[in-house]
């Protein structure tokens, strides 16, 4: 939570205009474009109703499109815009900043340490 709610003041005070739950599906977007509605919601452990609310507020900010996917037309598939593009653009420089200050702060060992953890109890707490 508290990681959450860093975040969320960043994305404030750097005047980006999204909330912390967008931040995770521009980043899946970044990643990957074209992935499925659903494959969204898992990766941002979102429910579908939520993950609806989110792309559509994505939308009106010009930042993602969705199309029916033409394998299975009741599925849709999420891209993003060329403002979408822009906006990370405009971000990723600040991002790296955030996670160097973290990284000054606890030290490259110990985040890569904690980013094991994580990664080990998401594991374990997926498959329980």
């Amino acid at each position: 939570m508290a990681s959450r709610q860093a975040m969320q003041r960043f994305l404030k005070n750097t005047g980006a205009g999204i909330t912390f739950e967008m931040l995770q599906i521009m980043s899946c977007l970044w990643q990957e474009q074209g992935i499925s509605q659903q494959i969204l919601a898992e990766r941002v452990a979102k429910d579908k109703a939520c993950l609806t609310n989110l792309m559509q507020n994505l939308e009106r900010k010009g930042y993602v499109y969705r199309t029916e996917d033409p394998a299975d037309r009741r599925n849709k598939l999420v891209y993003l815009t060329d403002k979408g593009e822009a906006f990370h653009q405009w971000l990723a420089p600040q991002l790296e900043l955030y996670y160097q200050r973290l990284q000054r702060e606890l030290g490259l060992e110990q985040l890569k340490l904690t980013e094991k953890l994580l990664k080990d109890l998401q594991h374990v707490l997926e498959t329980y």
